[in-house]
């Protein structure tokens, strides 16, 4: 085996790249992704990870979907697209470490979940998830238990995908066991673009009881900016390809007439990617097929646009140097909120207040926000993100 390879605690749970997928590489230009990354091959084996920063994981399970028919989940068309796409001016290796091998049930599957992301993650490898239907979540979820107190999720998605906790789990009800499971690690859990007419009412009003953050597709479109000071606070992000328009993907794949568009979807992995904070991405409810190769692309480009945003990051938010920000005082009815603003990057947060000791969040005192936040304050509004974030924040 070559230096950049090695015998690895991974061996029972990945499975290595399809060999012609790593011949077809040899047959294209030395320069794209494919020539340029660290590729489990039967070969090679797996890669040695000590320099790797980000790692991309095919998880083909998808029999807790609804719509499951008994058909094997093809993920080999993404990679070649991907491979074939041409790197940006990246700092960061890249790894495609393979598909996970998948347990003879999906509770086999979500511990070996669990167990690779554990590792993954305790080594500060970001690992990219191409799923599987998105019920994959909760044990991404699952796998943050030995890592960390409190876990924030977006979930760019039409649904909520609450359902009735008292079934077994689905791609339809994961975020209802997310939320009721112990360990309750869940602290935020945010919804970018989710349509009324696929959520009942009763969904809707229970996320907003909970204090999460749900935001409307038709609100996303006409300010893609929102999405920014969302992503920078979170640990999770998960995007369902059901979010995106019907025109943008092949028939197998289409689900809505409205949704976001390439362009759109592109812009917000891209700020997912730019956040210090997220550490897995994932892409799910993918279905194969061989009728083009437009779906396939798509996500190739989602990834690509996430591992562009990870390269784009600058850590802002250590404000131990008064030289490096701006601080604003507010008073809003009885509260005092107090801004920041970053003055190379130009990103806001706003100042968290518990009432007493007594709260969940012991360390982090900041939540990101736009400056329209700030403008809300002056103007005597209490911005939405603060509120809810000081309600969840009071045991």
């Amino acid at each position: 085996m070559g230096s950049d390879y090695l015998t690895s605690p991974f061996d029972d749970l990945l499975k290595p790249v399809d060999d012609h997928l790593i011949v077809h590489n040899e047959l294209m230009s030395s320069l794209i992704l494919g020539n340029r990354i660290s590729i489990h091959s039967s070969e090679k084996g797996i890669p040695d990870l000590d320099s790797i920063k980000i790692a991309i994981i095919g998880i083909p399970e998808e029999r807790n979907s609804v719509d499951y028919l008994g058909d094997d989940l093809n993920l080999n068309e993404i990679r070649k697209s991907f491979y074939n796409l041409y790197p940006g001016n990246w700092s960061s290796k890249i790894a495609d470490l393979g598909n996970l091998i998948l347990g003879g049930n999906t509770v086999e599957t979500y511990g070996r979940v669990v167990s690779l992301l554990t590792i993954i993650l305790k080594k500060n490898i970001i690992p990219v998830i191409i799923g599987g239907s998105q019920d994959l979540l909760y044990s991404v979820y699952r796998a943050y238990d030995s890592i960390q107190n409190t876990v924030n999720i977006v979930n760019v998605d039409s649904n909520f995908d609450l359902g009735d906790s008292s079934k077994p789990i689905s791609n339809l009800s994961y975020l209802g066991k997310i939320v009721l499971d112990q360990p309750h690690n869940l602290f935020n859990y945010s919804n970018i673009g989710y349509q009324t007419y696929h959520n009942s009412q009763e969904e809707i009003d229970l996320i907003d009881n909970l204090y999460f953050e749900a935001y409307r597709l038709g609100e996303v479109c006409s300010k893609i900016r929102l999405v920014e000071p969302v992503m920078r606070d979170a640990d999770i992000v998960s995007i369902d390809m059901k979010s995106v328009r019907a025109s943008e993907l092949s028939s197998r794949q289409k689900f809505s007439p409205n949704g976001f568009d390439g362009k759109e979807i592109c812009a917000i992995s891209r700020y997912a990617g730019i956040s210090n904070k997220v550490s897995t991405f994932g892409i799910y409810e993918y279905k194969s097929s061989n009728e083009d190769e437009v779906t396939e692309m798509l996500i190739s480009q989602i990834i690509w646009y996430f591992i562009e945003g990870v390269n784009c990051r600058v850590l802002d938010s250590d404000f131990k140097n008064e030289d490096d920000y701006n601080k604003f005082t507010v008073i809003v009815d009885e509260y005092e909120l107090i801004f920041y603003k970053n003055k190379m990057t130009s990103r806001w947060w706003i100042e968290i207040f518990g009432e007493g000791s007594n709260t969940k969040l012991k360390q982090t005192t900041l939540l990101p926000c736009t400056a329209e936040d700030y403008e809300t304050a002056k103007n005597g509004i209490i911005p939405d993100r603060w509120f809810k974030a000081i309600k969840k924040n009071i045991l």
